[in-house]
């Protein structure tokens, strides 16, 4: 049997997707690129993954955030803050963290962006002692943000 392509470029864990789409709740995929950091609220589809929300760190250019740091830990968290913001206007109450093959450690930037969408008041399973809360200083963007959902 020939194995499928995105498995074999390493791309998609299959078994695990077929987890996460099991449990019916809209996942909350966060990946992150040298440059940026995405967070997006997809809905499994028969044809295909509808996507109900989503982020950019490109967009906190727009609240004066420092053009050099949109992959930092600060970055992601205001990400997933924005994603929620957006998520939580169209009705999503709950959610589970896709965070695809990428290996996720205490204080992550993938942890940070869970951590945004958290305190927005999304219901999404987590450890709280995972969170990078010590490294997150959203303060002077967090009211910005609001301008910006």
């Amino acid at each position: 049997m020939r194995k499928f392509k995105r498995r074999v470029k390493n791309l998609t864990d299959y078994q695990s997707r077929l987890k996460l789409l099991r449990g019916e709740a809209p996942r909350l995929v966060v990946r992150h690129s040298n440059c940026y950091i995405y967070a997006q609220f997809v809905e499994y589809g028969r044809k295909g993954d509808i996507v109900l929300a989503q982020a950019n760190s490109k967009e906190l250019l727009g609240i004066d955030f420092p053009s050099a740091s949109t992959s930092n830990t600060t970055a992601a968290y205001l990400t997933g803050l924005l994603a929620g913001l957006r998520a939580k206007e169209k009705g999503v109450e709950r959610a589970v963290l896709d965070a695809g093959l990428s290996v996720v450690t205490r204080g992550s930037r993938t942890l940070a962006a869970l951590g945004g969408a958290v305190d927005v008041g999304i219901d999404i399973p987590h450890d709280p002692s995972s969170l990078p809360r010590d490294r997150i200083e959203d303060k002077p963007y967090s009211e910005r943000i609001m301008e910006v959902a």
